[in-house]
């Protein structure tokens, strides 16, 4: 049996739900493949509910602050099982509505797992075969797990949207957001938490102050953090894990997650086979177009391992759609990239981080440190950290850095005039909006430093 399309999308994750959208929109015969659920790593494990539970774990800071403005919330106590039960239903309704917003124009869902045979064939594992016009990979990425002994005790993200039960404590190996998050999560459900992370600083890449501050917030709310360590394996001792560190120590933990990368999902794609390039850690070589190096296969998403983000995904789906079959070559611009971490404190960040910034010329440096106003009444110290980063005497804003209460939500919008090329100058012309946090950007009067030849002042 064999079906012919214009385009066979594999993977039904954000970026290859809006390419196959938007191309039958257009009037291409398409088919979607999917063998797991459709939504993909952000919808099913991945930022949705990753931001419903660190929603969940925000409550205990707002219970301990709820005093200072008159609340008397008794003794608080939390349901594991309710939040899981609650975001499942969730999910449930997002991928429903991601399968209607398909079935609409008329892409057909095919719930099966896929392999390329040629440059314009596919074989599904039920033994049917299609062929296309055009195929686009968007099968995503998967969690990094470290070659070690007993790395089978080990969750990762994936698994910990469904634990049974929380453990008493974790271990979660990584620096990066992903681990931030969980930490973030974890310790803010009452789950003793530690990091383990082989760098000397979280977050690695990020503005120094932002990684700073991180820490710091994150310490203060009960996570452990291990710098320059690895963990060399795992083995089971009764109910616990016992790990054990590059630096000679044994300790036991109630869970163990690995969150130290995400690698792209090309493994018995037939992609090599087909004559698809691959990049050393498996992901598809793409050009400005997401074209691969077989003219009529594409690579969207993660799995190009350009930038994985949701946003980016989505994206490079709807620019393939509009190159191919809207008559609109569009290439997607990666050079300015928001990026928001949801920890507690979060971050928001768009632009160029001040390491990064100091060797592009004569800079300017704004930085702000102060109590949340939410916090002003009670007992808490934790500290918002506002930074913007500018060209000399009022020039193009290069960076802005957001450490606290909002941050993402304040770094959506300054990445708006960011990519209008805005300098300071237009940031002073906005009235100030009072008292919030956010308009430090715009009240700055003087550098609190410079950068001048290269060296700081």
């Amino acid at each position: 049996m064999s079906d012919s399309y214009d385009l066979v999308v594999i993977g039904a994750g954000s970026g290859g739900v809006r390419a196959a959208r938007i191309a039958a929109t257009y009037g291409a015969k398409v088919a979607i493949i999917e063998e797991y659920r459709v939504g993909g790593t952000c919808v099913i494990r991945g930022c949705v509910p990753k931001k419903l539970f660190v929603y969940a774990s925000r409550y205990k800071d707002l219970f301990e602050i709820a005093p200072s403005f008159g609340w008397d919330v008794g003794t608080p106590s939390f349901d594991w099982a309710t939040l899981v039960a609650n975001k499942d239903k969730e999910i449930a309704r997002l991928e429903a509505a991601y399968v209607a917003g398909l079935e609409k124009p008329g892409a057909e869902i095919i719930r099966d797992r896929a392999t390329v045979t040629g440059p314009n064939s596919v074989k599904l594992r039920s033994g049917r075969e299609l062929t296309a016009k055009t195929i686009l990979i968007a099968t995503g990425a998967h969690p990094f797990i470290p070659d070690i002994p007993g790395k089978e005790l080990g969750i990762t993200s994936n698994e910990a949207f469904h634990l049974e039960k929380l453990p008493h404590s974790i271990l979660i190996e990584g620096g990066g957001f992903i681990s931030v998050e969980f930490a973030t999560i974890f310790s803010g459900l009452g789950v003793h938490t530690t990091i383990v992370y082989r760098g000397d600083r979280l977050l690695r890449g990020f503005d120094e102050d932002l990684r700073v501050g991180l820490e710091a917030g994150l310490a203060a709310r009960g996570v452990k953090i291990i710098h320059q360590t690895n963990v060399l394996g795992l083995r089971q001792t009764g109910k616990d894990i016992t790990v054990s560190f590059s630096d000679g120590v044994d300790a036991p933990f109630g869970a163990v997650m690995f969150a130290t990368g995400r690698s792209p999902n090309t493994a018995g794609l037939g992609l090599e086979a087909a004559g698809v390039e691959l990049a050393w850690d498996g992901a598809v070589v793409v050009d400005a177009y997401s074209r691969s190096s077989v003219p009529s296969i594409y690579a969207v998403g993660d799995v190009t391992n350009r930038a994985q983000l949701t946003p980016v995904a989505i994206r490079e789906g709807h620019a393939f759609a509009d190159t191919v079959f809207g008559d609109k070559p569009t290439a997607v611009d990666h050079s300015l990239i928001g990026e928001a971490v949801f920890a507690e404190p979060e971050v928001g960040t768009v632009g160029l981080p001040e390491h990064d910034a100091a060797t592009h010329g004569d800079i300017d440096v704004y930085v702000t440190r102060f109590r949340p106003m939410i916090n002003t009444l009670s007992l808490k110290s934790d500290r918002m950290m506002i930074k913007l980063i500018t060209r000399p005497d009022g020039g193009e804003v290069l960076g802005v850095h957001i450490l606290g209460p909002g941050a993402a939500e304040i770094i959506q919008m300054a990445a708006i005039p960011l990519g209008m090329k805005a300098t300071k100058a237009d940031f002073d012309r906005a009235m100030a909006m009072h008292p919030t946090a956010a308009e430090e950007l715009v009240t700055f009067k003087k550098p609190s430093y410079v950068y001048r030849g290269g060296q700081k002042q």
